[in-house]
């Protein structure tokens, strides 16, 4: 393969893979709010939200459903670096790889099954570095109106209005205009706030659990999507090709796969990231391992889950919609370029 073809294949991986990811995010952005506010409940106060159900019912009454989309800018910006960087890097870590120990299988040839799960690794440990800013800022936005009062600074604990404290299990029927109303930092004034008080290093406080969580949840997105799509060619006689059903639903499977495989590492971090909100003082300064140790001993096994299930559900749709497009823009773009 000559530089320049591969330049191409990069340049057009880039291109496909952050529209592809763009597109997730819009569908699977609301599902991701409720998910990040369940996993953000301090263990310092009684549960908020009953479920799921609750946390939209809750949601929707405090903000109105603009509200789930609150902070969306970044994360549609932050899902085309993420997709972008994941397809590249995945793609660059088969070329190595193939060049390093599997020369004598053809180029047009898929590598073993074990070897994509580990490229998929791979990818997921790249892309963490890019993401873990970009998660920050996004799980603030998503729950700042639940624990944000008027007047008070970004990434402040100034939990003074009792509407928003979080000190009532339920939580009081607020009107949606009235929250629309406080004055609560955007996406600049939050990261100028990290900054100032933290330094560059704290845009990628909780590191450990996005790296976790990308690594294994890669590996498992792109291995599983690898799997089944095989599966589909090799049922139908060994075609070279997927068709769209076929497409997405390996990556429907792929997107289950991501979140089932390393959930509790997304939980902790998300708790990690929102601790300086919602007043969890815990959560702000404290490791991995520490945030994990007491997440568990408050709520066992299902408090690592908590959100789980929402997650699941919008991650199959997200993930078909993601690899569909990406597979369909590189057959279209290659025959253009």
């Amino acid at each position: 393969m000559t530089s320049t073809s591969s330049f191409k294949d990069s340049v057009l991986d880039v291109l496909c893979g952050s529209i592809a990811g763009a597109s997730g995010k819009v569908i699977e952005y609301p599902f991701d709010t409720i998910k990040v506010r369940l996993q953000s409940q301090p263990d310092h106060l009684p549960a908020r939200f009953r479920g799921p159900l609750d946390c939209f019912q809750q949601s929707i009454r405090r903000d109105g459903f603009a509200g789930l989309y609150r902070g969306v800018g970044s994360p549609i910006v932050g899902a085309a670096a993420e997709n972008a960087s994941l397809f590249l890097s995945y793609e660059w870590a088969q070329k190595l790889l193939r060049h390093q120990f599997y020369r004598h299988i053809e180029e047009t040839e898929k590598l073993p099954s074990s070897t994509l799960f580990v490229c998929g690794a791979i990818s997921g440990v790249v892309t963490s570095f890019i993401l873990t800013p970009i998660e920050l800022i996004k799980c603030q936005m998503q729950v700042q109106s639940l624990y944000h009062s008027h007047g008070s600074s970004g990434g402040s604990n100034n939990n003074t209005n009792p509407g928003l404290s979080g000190n009532n299990v339920n939580g009081p029927r607020v009107d949606a205009k009235k929250i629309h109303t406080l004055k609560m930092p955007g996406m600049f004034s939050l990261v100028s706030g990290i900054y100032q008080r933290e330094g560059i290093r704290g845009l990628w406080r909780g590191q450990t659990g996005t790296l976790l969580r990308e690594a294994g949840g890669s590996s498992a997105w792109f291995g599983c999507y690898e799997y089944v799509s095989g599966w589909f060619r090799t049922r139908a006689g060994n075609r070279d090709y997927n068709t769209t059903g076929e497409s997405m639903i390996a990556g429907a499977v792929s997107g289950v796969a991501f979140n089932l495989s390393l959930f509790p590492a997304d939980t902790i971090k998300s708790r990690i990231q929102t601790g300086a909100l919602t007043g969890d003082k815990n959560k702000r300064s404290a490791g991995f391992y520490q945030v994990g140790k007491a997440i568990y001993r408050n709520g066992g096994i299902k408090a690592l889950y908590r959100g789980c299930g929402i997650t699941i559900a919008r991650a199959a749709p997200s993930s078909a919609i993601i690899f569909t497009t990406y597979e369909k823009l590189k057959e279209v773009t290659k025959d253009i370029f």
